[in-house]
């Protein structure tokens, strides 16, 4: 007679505690990493499926002043954060049965291994959106592809980056 595995399914956290680890990450990512402040990067999606977050193009971010484009670098800085940003939804979704306490304390260990940027086209828009995929989450490194649009649509510049998660 063959064996059969009777695992109880993880435990999840309630609808309040998730509501308490939205709440946590928005602040964590808004307010209590002040470059992200620097950057004006808020939460669209704290989706795992489709992680989001945008930005409003202001003059401190202009990159070249006759053109009025976005900075080379705030483009790799917000797709650097929208890439932990990805991992630490993804990290709240695979341990399910974690305290927002718990899952935060996983940030604090999180670091960027690799980060490569392909500037695609020039950084023009009122505001832009930055989305990510986790394409690995291991015990130890993850990994995302990450891209930016403008208000238009138009795809800016797209990311590849290699985290430690632990």
């Amino acid at each position: 007679m063959p064996h059969t595995s009777h695992a109880q399914p993880a435990r999840r956290r309630s609808a309040e505690e998730q509501a308490r680890l939205h709440q946590a990450i928005t602040e964590l990512w808004e307010q209590r990493i002040t470059f992200n402040t620097v950057l004006g990067l808020k939460v669209e999606s704290l989706d795992p499926a489709s992680p989001r977050l945008r930005f409003d193009m202001r003059p401190e971010l202009v990159g070249h002043f006759l053109y009025g484009r976005l900075h080379g670098g705030v483009i790799s800085a917000a797709l650097d954060a929208m890439g932990g940003f990805a991992l630490t939804t993804a990290i709240g979704e695979k341990h399910p049965d974690e305290t927002a306490d718990q899952v935060l304390h996983r940030f604090g260990r999180m670091g960027t291994i690799d980060l490569r940027i392909d500037y695609l086209r020039q950084g023009i828009g009122q505001h832009f959106i930055a989305t990510a995929e986790v394409t690995r989450l291991g015990g130890r490194v993850g990994s995302t592809q990450m891209r930016l649009h403008n208000d238009a649509g138009v795809l800016i510049a797209t990311g590849a980056a290699a985290y430690i998660v632990s």
